[in-house]
C-alpha cells in the first residue's frame, strides 16, 4: 500500500494524486494476527466474564471523519451527529 513516489516539499501532496487512483486500504491488507485466550474469568469485564479489544479500534473513527470534515470545510464539530445545520 506504499507510495513509490516522493510528496511535494511545497504542498505536501503526492503528485498527480487523485482519488480515483489513490489506493485504499482493505481487509485483505490487515497482517495475520494471533488470537490468544486466557482462560481467566473477569467478573468486572462483563456479566459472561469475556474480554475483548474489538472495541478499542471503534473509538478513533468518529474523531478520524470529524478531523476530515476540518480539514475538508475549517469548521471544528466537537459534538456528534456531524452535520451540516453544524458546519453553516
Amino acid at each position: 500500500m506504499g507510495r513509490s513516489s516522493s510528496r511535494s516539499v511545497l504542498s505536501g501532496c503526492w503528485p498527480g494524486s487523485s482519488t480515483a487512483t489513490t489506493p485504499v486500504a482493505s481487509c485483505a491488507d490487515i497482517p495475520e494476527l494471533d488470537i490468544v485466550f486466557t482462560g481467566d474469568f473477569d467478573s468486572e469485564a462483563s456479566l459472561l466474564g469475556a474480554k475483548g479489544l474489538g472495541e478499542l479500534t471503534a473509538v478513533s473513527v468518529a474523531p478520524a471523519i470529524a478531523n476530515a470534515v476540518y480539514h475538508a470545510t475549517g469548521t471544528r464539530v466537537r459534538d456528534l451527529p456531524i452535520t451540516v445545520e453544524k458546519l453553516l
